[in-house]
This record gives C-alpha cells, structure tokens and sequence, in this order.
C-alpha cells in the first residue's frame, strides 16, 4: 500500500484568485470512494473573480443557498451541476468575497481502471478526463462533496508535477458567452501541448 500524499494546508488557498489557478496546474487532485481511490494531474483551470465578473455565479455579490460556499474561507469545494454534470471548484479570495477556480481537466493517475469504469462511453483514455463535467465522474466527485474541505480526506489536493510558468497558456474562459466583456478575460489557464486539456 504506496503512502497518500499529504493535502495541501488551508494557508496553500491564501492566495489570489489569479495566482491559485496557475498554482494549481499539475497538482495531484485525489478522491477516495468506497471502490478505491482516483486521482489526476491538474492540467486546465479558470478563475472566477465573484463581484465583479459578470462570468462568475457569486458577480454583484449573489448570494444563494447555491453560492453561499463561497462566501466562507478559501479551500473549500465548490460544486454544481450544470446540464446534468457536476462541476468541482476551488473556493478562493478571502472571507466575504466570493471566488472561485474552476477545475476543468485533469491527467489520470490512480485509479485508472475505475477511472475507466465510470466513463464507458469515453473511447479513448483522453476523453475520460478532458472536461469539467468528464473529470468529476471519472474521479467520483459528486454534489456530496459541497462544502467539504480541501486539506481533508476524502476530497484533497496534494503535490504533483512541477508546472514552470514558461509551460502555461493562458487565453478566455469557455462557455460563458453572455457574460459582456468578462468573455474575453484571459482566466483560463493550462498546460500548453498537455493531452487532457479540454480543447
């Protein structure tokens, strides 16, 4: 039985917004369920800046049972569903101002059979995981997981690959075309040439 990595400290979360979603690329994200555990490289995130991006669900400081997580301390998850699929975020910014980064890929780790196993119309080991939708179902992450803190199992973040900052691309956020001018924010970030980068 090879030793889990260690979560990331709650002071880890304590930085911008913008830096923690760069922060964040090729950290090793870990689920355990009860058939085992799933992980994988971050490779693809957004930031979400609440009050003042119109992209963001928490802009002009909304406040809703839904949002209402990201209000509190930074490191915390952030789900929601959204066409059906769950979408896992980092909550972020500090107490009372409402961010959040958005995983949107990871490249798998461990666990790559249930990994598998839960992504049966994914025909190719690229597919499972290429998307914020794909990457929760291959994990196993679900809306049960609101709330939950990142420095404590079964749900964490731990050190992965060293990403340099010459190796990130940076460009507009996807899927968020009615959102005026915040559409063309370069928040998306990701580590250019990766194969499970979402596109």
């Amino acid at each position: 039985m090879h030793l889990l990595p260690e979560p990331f400290p709650k002071s880890f979360y304590n930085q911008s917004t913008l830096q923690l979603a760069q922060s964040l690329l090729g950290k090793l994200l870990l689920k355990e369920t009860d058939n085992g555990i799933a992980s994988g490289f971050i490779v693809e995130t957004e930031a979400y800046l609440g009050p003042d991006d119109r992209a963001a669900h928490s802009f002009n400081n909304k406040r809703t049972k839904r949002t209402e997580i990201m209000f509190g301390e930074a490191g915390r998850t952030y789900t929601y569903t959204m066409h059906t699929h769950c979408l896992f975020n980092v909550v972020s910014g500090s107490i009372g101002h409402p961010e959040a980064v958005l995983i949107r890929g990871v490249e798998p780790y461990t666990g790559q059979e249930l990994m598998e196993e839960r992504r049966p119309k994914a025909k190719i080991k690229r597919q499972w995981t290429n998307g914020p939708g794909k990457l929760t179902k291959a994990l196993g992450i679900t809306m049960d997981d609101y709330g939950h803190a990142l420095d404590q199992h079964p749900l964490w973040i731990a050190d992965g690959k060293l990403v340099a900052s010459s190796q990130i691309s940076s460009g507009p956020r996807i899927g968020i075309g009615n959102s005026g001018e915040a559409k063309h924010y370069p928040w998306r970030f990701w580590v250019a040439g990766n194969d499970f980068v979402s596109r």
